[in-house]
C-alpha cells in the first residue's frame, strides 16, 4: 500500500474511533448523572487501574505504554466531562464572580503601596510603573510587605517573584504559604545593574561588595572578574546604596540602580554589569480581597497534593485534556513534613474560559490543600 492508501485507513479507523468515543462519552455523562444522584464521587482510582490491566494485558510492551497514555488521557476527559454535570457552584465560583462584579473597570492610580527596601529600590520602579501616584510604605522585609497587606495597613504589597536569570525568589514562594492574599496585577520590569561607589572611588580601591543575593547572581560574570574582593549579600540592593553613602568607607562598593547614584551621592564604576541585557524580574502587586480586574488573562493557583505515585501527572492532565496552557509550575517544600511540596501553577487563560473555571473546580476538590491566588493581567 501507498502512502495515500494507509493514510485513508487511518482516516477510516479515525471515523471508528470518534463514534465509539462518542458513546462513550454518552455513557460517561450517565455514570456522572448516577453519582450525582447517589453522591458518590468522580475519581474512582480502582476502577481506573482495573481498566488499564485489563487492556494492557497480554500487550507487548512498546504497545501497552500507549495504551496506558491513551486511556489515561480519556479518563481525564471523561472525568471533567462528568464534574460538568456533577458539579454545583463551589465558594470559589461565588467569590470570583463576586470579585468581578465588584472589581472597578480601571486599576487604581493612587493607593497606599508597600515595598521591601528604600527609595530607589527596585520594587519602587516597578510601584511607579503600576500606579500614577502611589503613596509608598518602604519596609525592611518581603514578609513585613505581606504582614502589611494581611493587617490593611495597606491596600496593596509589590513583590519580586521570579528573574529571567536567577530564577524563583524563593523567600517570596516560601511566604505564600504563611499568608492570605490576591495578586490584582503583576509586571515584568527589565533590570539593569549599575556598580556604584562612593565619590573618589576608583574599581581598584574596591574590597568588598554589598547587594542582594539576586542581584548578585544576576552580575556572576562580572563579579567572577574581580580577585580579593569580598562578596556580602544585604536585605536590598537600594539599602546597599544608602549603607554605603553612609558608611564613609573608600574601599566598598555597590550593585544596584543608576538611579541610587542620585539619590545616594554615589558615583557610577561600571554600568550594566549584568549577566545578560535580557534581563528581566518578575513582579506581583497583592491585596488582602480579590481584585480582577478586565483583561485578566492569567491565573494562579498554589496546591498541595496526596503524596501517592502519579498525584502531579494527574493534575497535569487536567490541563492538557481540557486545552488549558499551563506556563509556569513552581514547587517548594512544605515546612515539617517530609519530602512533601507545595506546587505553584502559573495558568494562561481568561477567568471568563469556562474550561478554567471547571478545572479549578476539580482541583479545589481534590487537592490535599488548596488555595486561588489571583486571576490578573500582567504588563
Amino acid at each position: 500500500m501507498n502512502i495515500d492508501e494507509l493514510r485513508t485507513k487511518i482516516n477510516e479507523t479515525d471515523a471508528h474511533i470518534l463514534e465509539l468515543l462518542k458513546e462513550r462519552m454518552s455513557v460517561a455523562a450517565q455514570i456522572g448523572q448516577y453519582k450525582k444522584e447517589n453522591r458518590l464521587p468522580i475519581f474512582d482510582k480502582q476502577r481506573e487501574r482495573e481498566i488499564l490491566s485489563r487492556l494492557t494485558d497480554g500487550q507487548p510492551d512498546e504497545l501497552a505504554g500507549s495504551i496506558k497514555t491513551v486511556f489515561s488521557t480519556l479518563f481525564e476527559v471523561s472525568r471533567a466531562y462528568q464534574a460538568s454535570i456533577i458539579s454545583e457552584r463551589s465558594p470559589l465560583s461565588l467569590l470570583l464572580d463576586k470579585a468581578i462584579k465588584n472589581t472597578p473597570e480601571a486599576f487604581p492610580e493612587k493607593a497606599v503601596v508597600a515595598c521591601q527596601g528604600v527609595e530607589g529600590a527596585y520594587s519602587q520602579t516597578a510601584c511607579d510603573k503600576l500606579f500614577s501616584i502611589p503613596d509608598i510604605m518602604y519596609l525592611n522585609s518581603f514578609q513585613k510587605v505581606f504582614g502589611a497587606v494581611d493587617s490593611g495597613l495597606c491596600r496593596y504589597g509589590i513583590l519580586p517573584l521570579e528573574n529571567s536569570t536567577a530564577g524563583s525568589v524563593n523567600e517570596v514562594y516560601d511566604l505564600m504559604n504563611q499568608y492570605s492574599f490576591y495578586i490584582v496585577r503583576s509586571l515584568k520590569l527589565r533590570i539593569q545593574h549599575t556598580l556604584l561607589a562612593p565619590i573618589g572611588t576608583k574599581l581598584s580601591d574596591i574590597k568588598e561588595i554589598f547587594s542582594h543575593e539576586q542581584a548578585l547572581s544576576q552580575c556572576s560574570s562580572f563579579l567572577k572578574t574581580l580577585t580579593g574582593v569580598k562578596i556580602t549579600p544585604c536585605e536590598n540592593t537600594a539599602s546597599a546604596a544608602k549603607l554605603a553613602s553612609e558608611s564613609g568607607r573608600t574601599d566598598i562598593a555597590v550593585i544596584s540602580s543608576h538611579d541610587c547614584a542620585d539619590l545616594y551621592g554615589l558615583s557610577v564604576l561600571s554600568y550594566g554589569i549584568q549577566n545578560t541585557d535580557s534581563n528581566y524580574t518578575r513582579f506581583i502587586c497583592i491585596s488582602k480581597t480579590p481584585e480582577i480586574y478586565p483583561g485578566a488573562n492569567k491565573t494562579s493557583l498554589m496546591l498541595s497534593l496526596k503524596h501517592r505515585p502519579g498525584a502531579l501527572y494527574y493534575i497535569i492532565a487536567k490541563f492538557n485534556a481540557l486545552g488549558i496552557n499551563l506556563i509556569k509550575l513552581e514547587s517548594r517544600p512544605i515546612p515539617g513534613r517530609d519530602f512533601e511540596f507545595m506546587f505553584y501553577f502559573d495558568i494562561d487563560a481568561p477567568i471568563c474560559s469556562d474550561s478554567l473555571r471547571l478545572v479549578i473546580s476539580e482541583l479545589e476538590r481534590e487537592a490535599e490543600m488548596f488555595d486561588y491566588l489571583g486571576s490578573y493581567q500582567e504588563i
